[in-house]
C-alpha cells in the first residue's frame, strides 16, 4: 500500500453459525497442504505448500496469493459489470456513462498509439518555459492529484483535534517511493537505480527531449531526488506521530521556507484562509527550500517535466507504458509481463470513480443480508477483545478502563457507505485524449479532498471503496471499516465450518480492532485525538513487549542476507497477533470450538490455524520480497504465519509441536500483548 500518515490494514468478518459436521463445506481444502513437510518444521510450507505448487506465479504478477485470488474474482465481476453498461444507450452525465467512457478510452490502443506524446505536449511546453517565479503555481498544479515534486500536501483530520480538518505538508519528491533506493548500494538497489535512470531518459526522449538533453536531464532528476532522500525520514521515524506533528503559522512557513511563494501556492490549489499548517518533515522542507533557491531553472524544469511525464506514462502510447512497466514493475517487483489492457483500463474508473463503480457493484453483488450478518460478527469479536483487555496482567486498571472506553466507541462501517459520493461535477469527454480525462479525474479527486479544508471532519466518509478487497482502522475517527469486496469466499463462507471462518475473516476483524491498540493506534483516544491516556508504567510495559515482538521478526532473513524490519512492521505484527488471539477466543465459545469433531482428520483447533495460514498463501519474486521489505509495513506472508503463530500456546498444542522442532519457541520467549 501507499505510504500515508493514515493506517490502512487488512480486513475481516466472522461467522456465528453453528452447523453439524455432515452439512459443512470444506473451509480448509486438504489440497492446499504439503504433507511432506511436518507442521513443526515449517508450518507455512505445511499449510500452504500444496496451494503454492498448484498456483505457480503468473508472469504478470510479482506476488500472487489467496488475497489476490479474491481481488481477481472481484476484477472479473467489475469487468462484466462495466462491459454490460455499453449494451444499452447511456444518458450523458450519468455515472454509468462516465465509467463506461473512461474504460473505453483506456481500451482504445489504436488511438493511444496514434496520439503518441501529443496529449502531454502542451503541458510539457508550459513546464519547459517556466521561470523561478512560476515554481509555486507549477508545484500546486502538479500536486493537485498528479505528482509530488519536492513535497506533497493535503487535508486531513488534525492529529490532536479530530473534528478539525488541517492542511498538511508532507515529505515527497522521490518517485521510487523510498529513500533507500537512492542511498543503499547493494546489487539489487543499484540495478533498480540503473533501470530508473534509463527510464527517465527514455520517457523524456519520447516526450521530445533531443540529443543529449534527455541524458543530462535524467542525471539532474536523480541528483535532486537523492538529495531529498538524504534528509527524508526513515521508515521507522515515519511511524512516530509525535515526530510528524509540527504546527507552523503561515508567517513561520513563509519565513522558514521562503523560496516557495506560499500565497501563490495556496491560490493555485484553491485553498483559502490557511492560518496554520502541519509540516510532517521540517528537515525535508528545509532541503526543498535550499534546492529551490540554489538549483538552476534548467534543473528544476527537468525535474518537474519528468514528474509530469512519469504521472502520464501509464495512460499514453505503448512505448510510454512499456518504459513505465520496465522500471516500476519489472525492475522493482520482478514482474515479467504486463497485465492485459482490460485490467489496466479497469483500474482507472475503479480508482478515480471509485464510489460510482462501488454503487453499481453492491447493487449487483452484495446482498443487504450480508451487511446485517457482518454487524453481528463484529460485535462478537469486540466482546472477545474486551475480555482480553480486562484480563491483561501487564496493564493497570486505570488504563484498562480507558482502553475499554475506546474499544466500545469504535464506529463500524460495513459493506458500503450510507451516503454515496456526488460525481456530477466529474467530467469525462470521449473526444479528448485518455490522459486528458485521467488528469481531469485525478484533479477532481484532489479537489474533493482539498475542499474539506475549513469544514468539520466528515466522519461518514470512507477511506476505501466498497469493491476494495481490504479493510482498515482509521485512528482519527476511531473506526473500523470492512468493504463489501472482502466479504466473500475464501475469507467468509457461511456454508463452511466455524473454525475456517474464525481463522480467516475472524482473524482479520480482530486484526483491525487491535490496530486501535498497536504502537501507533494506542496514541489516539476514543474520540480520535492524539493524547496520552496511558499510565507511564503501562506505556513502558507495552513498549517492552512490542520491542521483544519486533526482535522476533527482525531475526528473520527474507532473502540473501536481508532481514525483515520488525520495527517498521510493528503495527501490522501486533494486529496479526491480537487478531489471532481474539478470533481464537471467540471461536472457542462456539459449539464447534468446544468440541473435538474432526473434518478431514483435523480437529477444530487445527482447522482454525490452517485457515489462518491459507489466508497468506502466496508465491512471490525475490525482487518483490526486497521491495516490500523496504516499503510495505506488513510482514511477508510466511512471517505473518510462522512468526506470529509461534507466540500462541494453543498452536503448539493443536499440532503437538515440542522442543527441538524448528517451529518451537520456549514459553518464556513468547510474546503476548493483546
Amino acid at each position: 500500500m501507499k505510504k500515508t500518515t493514515k493506517l490502512f490494514l487488512s480486513l475481516a468478518l466472522l461467522s456465528t453459525m453453528t452447523m453439524t459436521a455432515g452439512s459443512l463445506a470444506k473451509g480448509v481444502d486438504p489440497a492446499n497442504l504439503d504433507t511432506s513437510t511436518k507442521p513443526g518444521e515449517d508450518f507455512y510450507q505445511y499449510a500452504c505448500g500444496g496451494w503454492m505448487k498448484a498456483n505457480p506465479l503468473d508472469p504478470q504478477y510479482s506476488r500472487f496469493g489467496t488475497f489476490d485470488q479474491l481481488a481477481e474474482n472481484n476484477r472479473e465481476q467489475l469487468k462484466n459489470l462495466i462491459l454490460g453498461l455499453s449494451k444499452a444507450p447511456l444518458a450523458q452525465g450519468t455515472n454509468a456513462k462516465k465509467v463506461a467512457d473512461i474504460f473505453n478510452l483506456g481500451m482504445d490502443s489504436v488511438r493511444l498509439n496514434k496520439e503518441g506524446n501529443m496529449p502531454v505536449a502542451q503541458d510539457l511546453g508550459k513546464i519547459k518555459k517556466a521561470k523561478r517565479g512560476d515554481y509555486a503555481t507549477l508545484l500546486a498544479w502538479l500536486q493537485n492529484g498528479l505528482a509530488a515534486p519536492f513535497f506533497q500536501s493535503g487535508v486531513m483530520a488534525d492529529f490532536k483535534d479530530s473534528n478539525l480538518n488541517r492542511f498538511y505538508i508532507f515529505g515527497g519528491g522521490m518517485n521510487l517511493g523510498d529513500r533507500d533506493y537512492y542511498l543503499e548500494n547493494d546489487a539489487n538497489t543499484k540495478n533498480v537505480r540503473q533501470a530508473y535512470v534509463a527510464y527517465i531518459q527514455k520517457v523524456l526522449q519520447l516526450s521530445g527531449y533531443k540529443g543529449g538533453a534527455a541524458k543530462k536531464a535524467a542525471k539532474n532528476v536523480l541528483d535532486i531526488e537523492t538529495q531529498l532522500a538524504q534528509v527524508a525520514l526513515t521508515r521507522e521515524q515515519s511511524r512516530d506521530y509525535d515526530l510528524l506533528y509540527n504546527i507552523y503559522t503561515i508567517d513561520r512557513l513563509k519565513k522558514d521556507f521562503a523560496n516557495v511563494d506560499w500565497d501563490a501556492y495556496f491560490k493555485a490549489l484553491g485553498v483559502n484562509g490557511v492560518k496554520e499548517v502541519c509540516v510532517t518533515e521540517p528537515a525535508s522542507m528545509s532541503k526543498v527550500n535550499e534546492l529551490l533557491g540554489s538549483l538552476s531553472e534548467e534543473k528544476v524544469r527537468d525535474y518537474l517535466a519528468f514528474c509530469y511525464i512519469d504521472a502520464a506514462a501509464p495512460y499514453l502510447s505503448d512505448d510510454f507504458v512499456q518504459a513505465n512497466f520496465d522500471v516500476y514493475s519489472k525492475a522493482l517487483q520482478g514482474k515479467k509481463v504486463q497485465q492485459p489492457r482490460w485490467k489496466r483500463a479497469l483500474g482507472v474508473p475503479n480508482n478515480l470513480l471509485g464510489e460510482a463503480v462501488g454503487q453499481l457493484y453492491v447493487e449487483k453483488y452484495f446482498p443487504e443480508e450480508s451487511k446485517k450478518k457482518m454487524a453481528k460478527l463484529v460485535d462478537n469479536l469486540r466482546i472477545a477483545l474486551g475480555e482480553h483487555i480486562a484480563h491483561l496482567t501487564w496493564m493497570s486498571p486505570a488504563t484498562k478502563v480507558n482502553a475499554l472506553v475506546k474499544l466500545n466507541s469504535y464506529t463500524v462501517k460495513i459493506g458500503y457507505p450510507d451516503k454515496w459520493r456526488d460525481y456530477s461535477k466529474a467530467t469525462v469527454d470521449a473526444s479528448q485524449s485518455y490522459w486528458t480525462n485521467v488528469m481531469a479525474l485525478k484533479q477532481f479527486e484532489a479537489q474533493h479532498q482539498l475542499s474539506q479544508f475549513g469544514k468539520p471532519v466528515d466522519k461518514e466518509r470512507w477511506q476505501m471503496t466498497p469493491q476494495t478487497v481490504n479493510a482498515y482502522y482509521e485512528p482519527s475517527t476511531n473506526e473500523i471499516c470492512f468493504p463489501a469486496g472482502i466479504l466473500q469466499k475464501p475469507y467468509f463462507d457461511p456454508n463452511a465450518d466455524d473454525a475456517s471462518n474464525y481463522g480467516a475473516i475472524g482473524v482479520v476483524i480482530g486484526h483491525e480492532m487491535t490496530h486501535g491498540f498497536d504502537d501507533q493506534g494506542r496514541h489516539f483516544d476514543q474520540n480520535g485525538n492524539m493524547t496520552d491516556w496511558w499510565t507511564k508504567q503501562d506505556a513502558e510495559a507495552f513498549d517492552a513487549l512490542a520491542k521483544k515482538l519486533g526482535q522476533q521478526y527482525s531475526a528473520e532473513i527474507v532473502a540473501d542476507t536481508v532481514h525483515a524490519n520488525g520495527t517498521f512492521t510493528m503495527g501490522e505484527n501486533i494486529g496479526d497477533q491480537g487478531g489471532l488471539r481474539v478470533a481464537y477466543s471467540a471461536f472457542k465459545k462456539t459449539d464447534e470450538g468446544k468440541s473435538n469433531t474432526k473434518i478431514d482428520g483435523f480437529t477444530p483447533d487445527q482447522r482454525f490455524f490452517l485457515s489462518y495460514a491459507n489466508v497468506w498463501a502466496n508465491n512471490i519474486t525475490k525482487e518483490e520480497i526486497l521491495r516490500r521489505t523496504k516499503v510495505d509495513p506488513h510482514s511477508l506472508g510466511k512471517n505473518r504465519v510462522n512468526v506470529a503463530l509461534r507466540n500462541l500456546d494453543a498452536f503448539f498444542k493443536a499440532f503437538n509441536i515440542k522442543a527441538g522442532d524448528k517451529m518451537w519457541r520456549a514459553p518464556e520467549d513468547r510474546v503476548i500483548i493483546w
